[in-house]
């Protein structure tokens, strides 16, 4: 399709599919009752509510104590911000359409919903990317790690930034295409209409935004978990310039990090593939709705890993709460990033 080409009227999309329905005026009519979009939508608003607090505080203490401020902690802070715009812009939009039963805000929002929603989704998949190179840098390779500054983290930041971007423009200049699904009531990827531009596109983004970036998690947590059993079996933990309770920390964190990717993405992937090489009328609408959601559920479970793999972030956090007034933070080898940077802002 010509990217000059005006975006198609709401009332073809879902044309190809078996799960939806629309009417003489173009509206999209769900599968699904009244009462299942608005317990969705109580899931939705819930959970936006959550996951916009949490990440919010999670902001609030990188500006209230500036010790937490290092150019690793700058992949914490851009995945909040990549988990606020999910929560604040894309949970209203679909909550709003699911208590009215269908999708509301028309094409245009339609494109800028889905648009968003891969942005953001896809950024924080290669942020947490970043977070694994980090790790494997500062750990296995510490003469790599002790050489990355500030704007070499800035550099992978803004590589995980412009990936994303790409990716989700895409459908919109016409690299397959965005819809509303088979529930009328959310949009995605046009996974209904499988033809060659949706393969494509959809490969592309399993390999690039998926696949690798999981090849990239396991290879270094898997290095870093072997390294720190290295160095626990000849006591020598003083070379890496750590303590036991920090490696487990760290361990704790990766196994954490790569269970719920896995969670969240993986029922997604599952259905892009599907309706790659299966039929996607065989996609039930329970599964083409769970998928999305599960996707989501990353916005609110960052902030607790942060929270579970770090004391002293913890209790930075239980201090801000209770308005304790302000402490000096010792940040040596703080976690989950620290070692291989030092504080940006002093």
């Amino acid at each position: 399709m010509d990217a000059t080409l005006p975006l198609l009227p709401l009332e073809s999309f879902g044309n190809e599919s078996s799960n939806s329905s629309t009417d003489n005026d173009g509206q999209i009519h769900s599968v699904f009752s009244q009462a299942e979009h608005n317990i969705v939508a109580a899931y939705l608003i819930t959970a936006g509510v959550i996951s916009l607090l949490s990440n919010i505080i999670v902001l609030g203490i990188f500006v209230k104590y500036k010790e937490l401020r290092t150019a690793t902690n700058a992949i914490i802070i851009n995945l909040a911000f990549t988990d606020i715009g999910v929560s604040g812009i894309g949970y209203p939009m679909s909550a709003a359409s699911d208590l009215h039963g269908s999708w509301k805000f028309g094409n245009a929002g339609c494109q800028i919903y889905a648009g968003l929603n891969i942005f953001f989704g896809m950024a924080s998949i290669g942020l947490l990317t970043v977070v694994a190179i980090d790790r494997y840098l500062t750990i296995c390779r510490p003469d790599i790690g002790r050489r990355m500054t500030s704007s070499s983290f800035a550099a992978l930041i803004l590589a995980a930034w412009i990936n994303a971007f790409f990716w989700a423009l895409m459908p919109i200049l016409g690299w397959s295409s965005y819809a509303p699904d088979p529930t009328g009531a959310t949009c995605t990827i046009n996974w209904r209409k499988n033809d060659a531009s949706f393969v494509s596109y959809t490969m592309s983004v399993v390999a690039v935004n998926f696949i690798g970036p999981l090849s990239v998690m396991f290879y270094c947590y898997y290095k870093v978990s072997k390294t720190m059993k290295q160095y626990t079996h000849s006591s020598s933990l003083q070379n890496i310039n750590m303590d036991w309770s920090d490696q487990l920390d760290v361990t704790k964190m990766s196994v954490v990090m790569i269970v719920m990717f896995l969670v969240a993405w993986s029922p997604y992937s599952i259905v892009c593939l599907w309706a790659s090489f299966g039929d996607p009328r065989k996609i039930t609408p329970a599964m083409a709705i769970i998928a999305p959601l599960f996707a989501k559920s990353s916005t609110f479970y960052n902030p607790c890993i942060y929270v579970i793999a770090n004391k002293k972030f913890r209790r930075s956090i239980i201090s801000m709460l209770c308005c304790q007034s302000r402490k000096e933070i010792n940040i040596t080898n703080i976690l989950p990033m620290d070692t291989s940077s030092s504080t940006t802002t002093q």
